[in-house]
């Protein structure tokens, strides 16, 4: 239990700072596979959840991401 714990909770916010930011959520296991997707228009956010099954996040344009480990921008 104590387990899951440490990986659930994670949350990562997403910003589009333009049209068509592509966020693809990643599997866990012995093979990592898309598992969800989504497309982000300039302005619109997302609050992503690193799970149990979802191990990665993967973020294609130009995007504001907020962690609890500080703020990154994607892209150009």
């Amino acid at each position: 239990m104590e387990e899951n714990l440490s990986v659930l909770g994670k949350y990562v916010t997403i910003k589009a700072l333009e049209n068509g930011v592509n966020v693809i959520g990643l599997t866990r296991g012995k093979d990592t596979k898309f598992h969800h997707t989504e497309k982000l228009d300039k302005g619109e956010i997302l609050i992503a959840q690193f799970t149990k099954h979802t191990s990665a996040i993967k973020i294609r344009g130009k995007a504001l991401i907020l962690t609890e480990y500080g703020e990154l921008t994607s892209g150009d």
